[in-house]
C-alpha cells in the first residue's frame, strides 16, 4: 500500500490525526485460541502482534498485524459528550488494482439517496479507474495485486458509529463515506415499516465518554481459497456480551415467502393463515426442520404495530401446535413495528412461546440504526429470543457479540430469483459471495430451491420461482455458505416430491466444529470441507463452465474405512437442471474422488465414520 492518510475530526474543530503529540505506547503479543460457538469452527486461533499509540488529548489509535492480514481503530478515553464530525479513510494502492465491489442497490446519484439500501447487490469488476464515482461501494470489497494476493477491505466492532461505505478518488484510492447522524425521520417506506430520514446533522456520531471506534480491517490472501476460511472478523469483534447462550439452537427453517405459501394436495385453500401454517408446521416436524416462520403476512397490513394480529391467523395456537412436535416458531417483524413496542412485543411473543424474530427493513446504517441493532439485540436477549436480520449491513462481528443474532442477509440471496431479469447471473454470484460476502460474517441467502433452471432457461416467476444452475448446486450451497439458521425457500410440496434432496438437505449441520477450503477461484470454482462431530460433508461449485473436480481425502482421520454418499450433476443436467445422481462408496484418506460439475453445477459429499 502507499501513505494512506487516517483521521478523525471533532464537533468542535479538534483533529485527531493532525499535528498530533504522542504520549503513550504500548506493544504485546497474543497467542491463543477464542472459544467460538455456533460459528464455522469450535475455535479459532488468535495471534497477533498490537501496537497501541496514546496522544495528548485523550485519544488514540490501535493497530493490529496478523498472518493474514491487519487492522487499526481510533479510541477515546474523553469524558463528557462530544460530536464526530468526520473520518479520513483513504486506502491508497501503489496502481491501479484490481477490484470486486458491490454499489448500494439503487441507481440514484445522491449520496443521501444512496444510504437507504438495502445491502443487495451483484459485484462489479474491473479497476479502481472504472468504479464509478457517483456512487457508493458497500463493505467488503475486494482488491487484487499482484501474485494472486488479495486485500478484503472491511470494518469490524461498529457500534454506537455509522457504517462505511467506499469511493473512488482517483485511480489508486479510495476514500471512507459515512451517513451523517438523523436530523429527522418520518414513517414511510415498505408498508409504512421504515422511518425514511428527511435531514441529516451535520456530524457523524454523538458520543458520551470512552468510546472504542470501529476496526478498519485489511484481510490479506495470497490464494483466493483463503478468503473462504477466514477469521477475521469474528477475531476483532467484542467477546459475546451474553452470558448463557442455551437458549440460542441453530437449525434450519421452513420458509413461507419464496414460495407464495403455494402448496397442493390439500383440502383448504393456502395462503397466511392458521391451516397453511399447520401443515407447514407437520412438514417440518415429519423432516426434522427446528422452525416454522411467519414471514410478512401474519400482522395487520400498513399498521406497525405487531399485536394486531390478522383473524386468519391464531399464533397462540400454531405455538402450541409447534410445540407439541417439538418444532420452535419464528416471526417477521418490519423495523418500525418492532422499534416502536420493542420491550412489549419481546416480553409478550416470549411469554407465549415465540423462539424470534426476522426483524426486516432497516435498510440504513447510520448512527441511530446502528445503535437500534445492538438495543434489539440485547432486548431479545433478554427474553431469550434468536434474532435474523433482514434489510440489514453486514455482520461486522456482530456474531461473535451477540451470538442470538444468528444470522444477517446484506446479500444478494436466492430470493432475487423471484423477479430478477435473465441477465443476472446468479451462478457467478454464488462464486463471488464466499470470497468477498461471507468474510463479513454468516448471510442469509436462503437457498434449496427444487427447480433449477439450467443455462438460458431460467424466467423470473412470484409464485413458482427457481434458480440458476443445478439441483446439486442447491444443495451444495448448504456447506459452503455460513448460515447457523438457514431458510428452506421450496414449497413442502415440493420438498415432498424430492424427497431424497430433501432428506440429505434436512441433515446437514447449521454450525460446525472444522472447516477446511480446499479449492477456490473467486468467481471460478470452489470446494471446501465442514466437519461436525466425526462427520464431514463436502462441497464443491463450478461456474457455466463444465469442470473435472478433484477431492483429495486426506484430511480424514487414520487409517479408517468411511462411507461416502455423493449427489453430483447428472449427465444431462446442463440440460435439465434437475438432473442428478446419488451413489455410495466406501473411501479412506488416500482416496482422490474424481467429480464432473456440470455447467452451473456442483456437488455434495457426506462421509460418515463407519
Amino acid at each position: 500500500m502507499n501513505t494512506s492518510p487516517l483521521s478523525m475530526t471533532l464537533g468542535n474543530g479538534e483533529v485527531w490525526g493532525v499535528n498530533s503529540r504522542l504520549s503513550k505506547t504500548e506493544t504485546c503479543s497474543v497467542h491463543n485460541f477464542i472459544p467460538s460457538p455456533l460459528y464455522k469452527k469450535e475455535k479459532v486461533l488468535d495471534k497477533y502482534n498490537e501496537l497501541k499509540l496514546s496522544f495528548k488529548g485523550g485519544w488514540g489509535i490501535v493497530f493490529r498485524m496478523y498472518d493474514d492480514g491487519f487492522a487499526y481503530r481510533f479510541f477515546s478515553n474523553k469524558n463528557g459528550i462530544y460530536n464526530i464530525k468526520s473520518e479520513q479513510v483513504q486506502p491508497c494502492f501503489p496502481q491501479d488494482f484490481d477490484v470486486l465491489a458491490a454499489y448500494t442497490n439503487t441507481r440514484k446519484k445522491s449520496w443521501e439517496e444512496q444510504f437507504h439500501s438495502s445491502f443487495e447487490n451483484t459485484y462489479t469488476k474491473g479497476k479502481i479507474s472504472n468504479l464509478d464515482k457517483e456512487r457508493l461501494i458497500i463493505l467488503p470489497a475486494l482488491f487484487g495485486a499482484s501474485n494472486n494476493i488479495k486485500i478484503c477491505f472491511t470494518e469490524v466492532d461498529l457500534f454506537n458509529y455509522p457504517g462505511l461505505y467506499l469511493n473512488v478518488t482517483g485511480t489508486d484510492c479510495v476514500k471512507g463515506v459515512l451517513a451523517a447522524y438523523p436530523k429527522s425521520e418520518e414513517q414511510g417506506g415498505h408498508n409504512m415499516l421504515q422511518m425514511r430520514v428527511t435531514e441529516r446533522e451535520d456530524f457523524l456520531a454523538k458520543i458520551s465518554g470512552k468510546q472504542q471506534f470501529p476496526w478498519r480491517a485489511f484481510i490479506i490472501s495470497t490464494s483466493d481459497k483463503e478468503l473462504l476460511n477466514n477469521d477475521m472478523s469474528y477475531k476483532l469483534a467484542t467477546p459475546s456480551k451474553i452470558g448463557n447462550l442455551s437458549f440460542i439452537q441453530p437449525g434450519k427453517v421452513a420458509w413461507d415467502w419464496w414460495n407464495n405459501w403455494n402448496i397442493k394436495n390439500v383440502d383448504f385453500e393456502a395462503g397466511v393463515n392458521t391451516k397453511t401454517y399447520e401443515y407447514y408446521i407437520d412438514f417440518a416436524s415429519k423432516n426434522d426442520i427446528q422452525y416454522v416462520i411467519l414471514d410478512e403476512g401474519w400482522a395487520v397490513n400498513k399498521k406497525s404495530d405487531l399485536m394486531q394480529v390478522i383473524p386468519e391467523i391464531d399464533i397462540k395456537h400454531l405455538v402450541d401446535y409447534g410445540r407439541k412436535r417439538n418444532i420452535g416458531l419464528i416471526l417477521w417483524a418490519g423495523y418500525y413495528a418492532f422499534e416502536r413496542d420493542m420491550e412489549n412485543v419481546c416480553r409478550i411473543y416470549s411469554e407465549m412461546g415465540v423462539k424470534g424474530f426476522k426483524i426486516d427493513f432497516m435498510d440504513r446504517d447510520d448512527q441511530k440504526m446502528v445503535q437500534f441493532v445492538e438495543r434489539a439485540s440485547v432486548t431479545a436477549a433478554k427474553y431469550k429470543l434468536i434474532l435474523d436480520l433482514h434489510g440489514m449491513y453486514k455482520p461486522a462481528g456482530l456474531n461473535r457479540t451477540y451470538p442470538n443474532i444468528l444470522n444477517f442477509e446484506g446479500v444478494y440471496g436466492l430470493e432475487q430469483m423471484k423477479w430478477a431479469k435473465d441477465s443476472v447471473d446468479m451462478v457467478t454470484n454464488d462464486l463471488t459471495v464466499p470470497f468477498i460476502r461471507m468474510v463479513a460474517g454468516p448471510l442469509d441467502y436462503t437457498p434449496g430451491a427444487m427447480s433449477n433452471a439450467s443455462k438460458g432457461s431460467y424466467v423470473p416467476l412470484w409464485s413458482q420461482p427457481m434458480s440458476q444452475g443445478t439441483r446439486c448446486r442447491q444443495l451444495a450451497l448448504f456447506v459452503v455458505f455460513e448460515s447457523p439458521i438457514e431458510m428452506l425457500c421450496d414449497s413442502p410440496s415440493s420438498y415432498l416430491k424430492e424427497q431424497e434432496c430433501t432428506d440429505f438437505l434436512t441433515a446437514i449441520p447449521t454450525v460446525w466444529d472444522e472447516t477446511i477450503a480446499l479449492e477456490g477461484k473467486i468467481q471460478e470454482f470452489l470446494s471446501i470441507a465442514r466437519r461436525k462431530g466425526s462427520t464431514w460433508y463436502i462441497a464443491g461449485l463450478t461456474n457455466w463452465h463444465k469442470r473435472e473436480m478433484k477431492v483429495y481425502l486426506e484430511f480424514l482421520q487414520g487409517k479408517k474405512k468411511y462411507k461416502a454418499t455423493i449427489f453430483k450433476d447428472g449427465i444431462n443436467a446442463h440440460r435439465n437442471g434437475t438432473d442428478y445422481v446419488r451413489k455410495e462408496k466406501i473411501v479412506t484418506n488416500e482416496d482422490l474422488l474424481n467429480i464432473t460439475a456440470m455447467p452451473g453445477g456442483g456437488f455434495v459429499i457426506k462421509i460418515e465414520e463407519l
